[in-house]
């Protein structure tokens, strides 16, 4: 039992006990207080009010929740993981509440829903705030909104990227090039990260990899490599891999590169908007923060992909290249057959067991996995003055089949911490085909959700495993994927999904 604060003895102060609830908001600083709190009453705090939080010398601004039940005792408040993060807090501690300092640059903000352009300063001033964590997640809605549907011109996307860029910490290299690639997404099972890194770091170019973990989709590069290595890795021990062995592969939330982007994207899933001016700064921040001259962007185009159509590339392709010349970093985008799935597993550990697959050069590894990494590695070896155009893809394969590019991936892991065992799922179910023909559609988002629901990224072993692609002609009983789960209810609750008719793969005659 907590021994209260006895608040008689502080009446006019705002200052609770902290307790630890284990309440996830991501990335969102929340502050939890009981409606009937000394504090609450004292300082007319009501209900998403912003609540400036000190403990020692570290403030935080966090938006307040209020509690009725007696989840939290008279005395005590609590604070969301991450707000406890971002104090250093611990168990008992006692902080001093305040209502939160107006912030002015929400009258940016405001102008620019009015239909006003951001100048350079005031974009600084909104990013700034952001990454401050001084805006709640409405005050950022608002923001990402007054910029959604092309109201980012080109300039004001400039400015955008510069400020994201400006807020966190940038790394820089003692080598004239430094390589990156991006894929903007919507591909289940994309993992050419590891295979890129592994044979460009083979060849001898600079490749400070910092990927994401998943936010929507059943698996984020990072969670994908940490099932192979650990990737929580401080900018320290970053640059010491990279250094060693050419390239890492890292999860950017453990170093302070753009940090309001992974804020902004929080907000931006949650609106499902689509931003062409936003992707761009979200894609391009990263690279620079990351120390990166080159980079290749990948843009697959389908029907259920991110991008569903040539013209939405092209736009995008033109907004990346301008905006990438005006802030000095050379850029070269490929446009992808966005179709369908690549390799064949869907979730943390069945897409590394697919990297491996093609690394070790194994006769099953996934053959549009192997072929996208190449082309995708082989388009960054050409930015290296000593490969000629066209010929970066046979050198890629030339890496691969000797089996430099899974030795150096096996050095990088080791640098990274040491490389883990694939895991399995103990619970699986193949679902197979009821009707007769081809292959005509593979619902790339359909085949997301169901990974999801099978309990991926947060249960790494699970997922799904495609067993055909466009084109296949299967007969009756022909398996069409299996899926991979933790646990029995899992598998049970997966399976009634299916049952009520959410089927994924089309068949025709």
């Amino acid at each position: 039992m907590k021994t209260p604060v006895p608040t008689d003895d502080h009446p006019d102060k705002a200052e609770l006990r902290l307790c630890r609830l284990g309440i996830d908001t991501y990335k969102e600083a929340v502050i939890y207080l009981r409606e009937d709190s000394h504090v609450c009453i004292s300082e007319g705090f009501e209900a998403h009010a912003r609540i400036r939080v000190c403990l020692c010398d570290r403030v935080i601004v966090a938006t307040l929740n209020m509690v009725k039940s007696d989840i939290l005792e008279p005395g005590y408040a609590s604070l969301s993981e991450y707000a406890w993060e971002l104090l250093s807090a611990r168990e008992g501690d006692v902080v001093c509440l305040s209502h939160a300092h107006p912030v002015a640059s929400l009258s940016h903000v405001r102008s620019k829903i009015y239909g006003n352009p951001l100048t350079m300063p005031q974009t600084v001033e909104i990013i700034n705030d952001i990454s401050a964590g001084r805006y709640s997640d409405i005050h950022i809605s608002s923001f990402l909104t007054a910029c959604a549907g092309g109201r980012l011109s080109l300039e004001e996307t400039v400015h955008l990227t510069r400020a994201m860029v400006r807020a966190g910490d940038c790394l820089s290299w003692p080598v004239d090039m430094v390589v990156d690639k991006h894929c903007v997404g919507g591909l289940p099972g994309n993992r050419t990260t590891p295979i890129v890194v592994a044979i460009v770091a083979a060849f001898g170019l600079t490749i400070p990899k910092t990927s994401s973990r998943a936010i929507t989709s059943p698996a984020g590069t990072a969670d994908t490599m940490e099932i192979l290595a650990p990737v929580e890795l401080d900018m320290a021990r970053m640059r010491k891999v990279v250094e060693q062995q050419n390239g890492c592969i890292v999860w950017g939330g453990s170093v302070s590169l753009s940090p309001a982007d992974d804020v902004l994207i929080r907000v931006e899933k949650a609106l499902d908007i689509d931003s062409d001016g936003q992707l761009v700064a979200s894609i391009l921040s990263k690279k620079i923060s990351a120390g990166s001259t080159h980079a290749l962007i990948d843009i697959p185009v389908g029907e259920t992909a991110k991008v569903r159509s040539l013209a939405q590339a092209r736009a995008l392709e033109n907004m990346l290249v301008n905006v990438a010349r005006e802030l000095g970093m050379e850029i070269r985008i490929l446009i992808s057959d966005g179709a369908q799935p690549v390799g064949n597993g869907v979730g943390p550990a069945l897409e590394a067991r697919d990297v491996v697959a093609v690394l070790r050069n194994e006769s099953d590894a996934p053959a549009d996995l192997r072929e996208r990494a190449l082309t995708l590695a082989g388009l960054i070896l050409e930015f290296s003055p000593d490969v000629a155009a066209g010929a970066g893809r046979d050198m890629a394969r030339d890496i691969l089949d000797k089996g430099d590019a899974w030795r150096k991936f096996q050095n990088i892991c080791a640098a990274q911490g040491g490389m883990r065992q694939i895991p399995v799922a103990p619970y699986t179910h193949q679902i197979v085909s009821s009707e007769q023909g081809r292959v005509t559609q593979i619902d790339n988002r359909k085949i997301a959700r169901l990974a999801k629901l099978a309990g991926a990224p947060q249960d790494a072993v699970a997922g799904l495993d495609l067993h055909v692609k466009l084109g296949h002609e299967v007969k009756i009983g022909d398996p069409l994927y299996t899926l991979h789960t933790a646990s029995p209810g899992e598998l049970a609750y997966v399976r009634s999904y299916i049952d009520e008719g959410n089927h994924i793969i089309r068949i025709g005659e």
